[in-house]
């Protein structure tokens, strides 16, 4: 079984990687030396997670001129935050995470959102009423900033994040360098299958952020379903005498999907790469597959008398509407005027 996948770049990307959203602060080094000690060579960071120089103190210790590894051997990506949208912001954003991340490259980098918000150094510009700021920067004009960032030698590939799949055409009908990646969602209730046999066709390789439900998010509701503990998930694993998460990742590994899963527990970051060594039957893997409901987890939210909506949904960038709908002109409105809670990933 192929521990990595090949993109377009011709480039070697491995299918398990560390994802660090949500990795506290005097956490993430520790984390990222562990999984480089287990075997880990594929870390998935960006600016707005605010741990960069973290990772980069971890990576200085196994990377470069006489450590244990070489710069080639390791596959880092970030990503360009909402505020950095403006062309005369990429460059200077790219070299900031290149140097908290004490790189002189990055494998990989991603716009994470479509969306852009107003420029300035507060990662969540607001209005009065507490709503977002935004820009009418065009992703296609960020775009090209990006593929200049190729040109000059800063990253070795670039790609999309949070991106649908009209918007992934719209890039790659102009791009001067095609995006290779487009990382979303993606777990057993959120499959996104329509998505990953687009993507495909147009060789496009997908990376689920949240792989495994993300059941450590904060905002998660008391009876909303936790997808690890699902006893049917469960049974398959007992089978294999594996994990439900390892389960879960084969799953993934199976549909060609690279995976960057989250932990700072050293058991948990070892047991998230061991899972090479099986495969799932045909049976098993429609069983998966038949837990999709299309949730979403980790759309950006806000909330207005007890009722969640998108915060973005109104933008004219925002990626979800080609799959789902706002179910009222009243949710509409609450979007217009009130947040009080903000996802980043």
């Amino acid at each position: 079984m192929n521990t990595f996948v090949t993109l377009s770049t011709r480039q070697r990307m491995p299918v398990i990687g560390l994802g660090t959203w949500k990795s506290t602060p005097g956490k993430v080094k520790q984390a990222v030396h562990t999984a480089l000690e287990c075997g880990y060579r594929h870390f998935d960071c960006a600016a707005v997670y605010e741990n960069e120089q973290e990772v980069g103190e971890a990576l200085a210790l196994w990377v470069g001129p006489g450590k244990a590894l070489q710069r080639e051997e390791v596959f880092v990506t970030s990503k360009l935050w909402n505020t950095k949208h403006d062309p005369q912001d990429v460059e200077e954003a790219c070299k900031t995470s290149l140097a908290h991340l004490g790189l002189s490259y990055l494998d990989l980098y991603l716009m994470h959102w479509p969306i852009a918000f107003q420029r300035g150094k507060e990662l969540m510009p607001r209005k009065e009423d507490g709503s977002i700021c935004y820009s009418d920067t065009h992703y296609r004009d960020t775009w090209t900033a990006m593929e200049s960032l190729v040109d000059r030698g800063l990253v070795k590939a670039i790609g999309l994040s949070n991106f649908n799949a009209r918007q992934t055409d719209d890039i790659i009908s102009m791009a001067r360098h095609k995006p290779v990646v487009n990382q979303v969602e993606c777990h057993p209730h959120l499959s996104q299958a329509d998505l990953l046999s687009h993507c495909r066709s147009v060789g496009v390789c997908v990376t689920a952020y949240s792989p495994l439900g993300s059941g450590d998010r904060p905002w998660a509701s008391a009876n909303e379903p936790s997808l690890l503990a699902d006893p049917r998930l469960g049974a398959i694993a007992q089978r294999y005498k594996k994990t439900p998460a390892q389960v879960i990742l084969q799953w993934h590994i199976q549909r060609g999907v690279v995976c960057i899963p989250k932990s700072v527990t050293p058991s948990r970051i070892q047991q998230n790469l061991n899972v090479f060594d099986f495969s799932l039957s045909e049976e098993d893997t429609k069983s998966i597959e038949s837990f999709n409901h299309n949730k979403r987890f980790i759309a950006p939210t806000v909330e207005r008398y007890g009722k969640r909506v998108w915060r973005d949904a109104e933008h004219p960038h925002f990626p979800f509407h080609d799959a789902y709908r706002v179910s009222s002109k009243v949710d509409v409105y609450f979007l217009r005027r009130v947040v009080t809670m903000t996802v980043i990933s």
